[in-house]
């Protein structure tokens, strides 16, 4: 017997965890005045590189004292350059709590070779912050993108620590509050949050992350486009619009839409309260079935951006088939789009609940799972 679908869709089912859902109001014609076909380093290109600086600045609340800076290969070459130029100089904490976060300690363990302090949690979970010295240089991820977990606060990063906190935050700026004074060095992409386009990353440094790079210089070549320095001194131009590779002017124009946007619906309290009433919509369809829970189980440290959720039925026989079948039937459906567990994680679903999502497609969507849910069951009986 056919089971019924829902009557109402999303109106856009684009729940991909990254890139992200573009702003609602994002139309591909407001981008026809990008200065294609000019240099980015002729004025007008230096002008539009500036306003993403400052237009971060303004709508993250970045302190005046803090560089920010445009990097190639998006957050990853954030991270990257952070590390490569800051770390060697004292011990080390990693702290991992998902795929991405684990890469991090791969690099910084088996390219750096440095003997660090290695915290890792299973996912779904964060390690003991308690137990972090951030006397020592601590590299973490605020929101776990691939698990669903997020740091709740920084309140144990001291004031005045010795290390620096090295912060990737590529699916947490723009929907969560991040703590800038606890923060030294702070990454993020344009496609996540604000739903930019792909290959370009932000670089924050605070003024003690700046008096790292002028006093200390590591043990290993960097390649040029890693380089912050020059003569020992910040190459200040990097933190203007000087981009040390060519950006596409394109995108550029496409994160300022997204700015602008930000800025209509009230910033970034806005847009914390939009992910925030997303995620409190599946946390409500979650908290009524007893066949789905959410993947990160202390609600103090889930996820408002990228949640993600498992199937706890007995009468699944293989869960990572059972996920991946009700994925496809959603997207054959053209009701969710992408919204696969990561392959390093757990099976299941994750759902992008970032601020250019709307509440309503949030709430169209979970008559649907419920809908793919009951229809893989009875597929499974059958076959069984």
């Amino acid at each position: 017997m056919a089971i019924k679908q829902p009557a109402a869709r999303p109106d856009n089912p684009r729940f991909s965890s990254g890139p992200c859902a573009k702003p609602p109001s994002f139309e591909i014609t407001r981008l026809s005045d990008a200065p294609l076909g000019r240099s980015h380093r002729a004025a007008v290109g230096k002008a539009r590189l500036k306003a993403a600086i400052e237009g971060t600045r303004e709508v993250l609340g970045i302190p005046a004292e803090y560089r920010i800076g445009i990097v190639p290969a998006s957050d990853t070459g954030a991270v990257e350059m952070a590390m490569w130029n800051l770390l060697g100089a004292r011990k080390v904490e990693m702290l991992a709590w998902e795929s991405f976060g684990a890469g991090w300690v791969t690099d910084v363990v088996k390219q750096l070779k440095l003997d660090a302090e290695v915290k890792i949690a299973d996912y779904g979970q964060i390690v003991n912050l308690s137990t972090v010295d951030t006397d020592n240089d601590v590299v973490f991820t605020w929101n776990g993108t691939t698990s669903g977990v997020r740091v709740p606060n920084g309140d144990w990063i001291k004031s005045d620590r010795a290390g620096l906190t090295i912060c990737d935050a590529t699916s947490a700026a723009f929907a969560q509050d991040l703590p800038w004074d606890k923060l030294d060095v702070t990454t993020f992409s344009w496609q996540k949050v604000l739903g930019g386009e792909a290959a370009h990353g932000m670089l924050i440094l605070s003024p003690r992350a700046i008096e790292r790079l002028e006093s200390y210089t590591p043990a290993w070549p960097l390649p040029k486009i890693f380089r912050l320095t020059k003569g020992g001194k910040l190459i200040e131009g990097i933190f203007e619009g000087a981009t040390i590779n060519t950006p596409s002017m394109l995108a550029v124009e496409d994160y300022l839409l997204a700015l602008d946007w930000a800025r209509s619906v009230g910033g970034l309290k806005g847009l914390i309260a939009r992910a925030d009433a997303n995620a409190s919509v599946i946390d409500d369809f979650a908290a009524t079935r007893d066949w789905l829970t959410n993947l990160a189980e202390d609600a103090t440290t889930r996820s408002n951006t990228s949640v993600c959720l498992r199937f706890t039925d007995p009468r699944i026989a293989d869960g990572a088939t059972f996920a991946k079948a009700v994925a496809k039937r959603l997207e054959a459906e053209d009701v969710a789009l992408d919204i696969g567990a990561y392959r390093d994680a757990p099976a299941g679903l994750r759902i992008w609940c970032g601020g250019t999502v709307e509440t309503s497609d949030v709430a169209a969507l979970m008559p649907w799972i419920e809908w793919a849910f009951e229809a893989e069951i009875s597929a499974q009986a059958q076959v069984a």
